[in-house]
């Protein structure tokens, strides 16, 4: 359910298009990665951990989530945890 307004607060912001030409750079942006670390159990959820996991094999900076609660921890592995709006200013910057 939270998933689902936070989509209705995004497409209130943003059209569909500039969502849209967001992802494509997202992806145009991203690498396939193998995970060979495992981090776990670091965090409670099982899902959660496999995101962490994949930031930390891949070197990310950032983990972009509206549950930023979710993932305390993972800042001791030098991954920031940011809001979808934290991540576009920062684009924007």
């Amino acid at each position: 359910m939270s998933i689902r307004l936070n989509l209705k607060k995004l497409l209130r912001l943003y059209t569909i298009e500039e969502i849209d030409n967001f992802l494509d750079f997202f992806v145009s942006k991203s690498e396939k990665h193998i995970i060979w670390f495992l981090l776990r159990p670091l965090l409670k959820d099982v899902n959660d951990n496999l995101i962490a996991e994949l930031a930390f094999a891949s070197n990310s900076e950032y983990i972009i989530t509206f549950n930023k609660k979710d993932f305390l921890g993972v800042e001791n592995y030098g991954i920031q945890v940011i809001a979808p709006q934290e991540f576009l200013k920062i684009l924007g910057e």
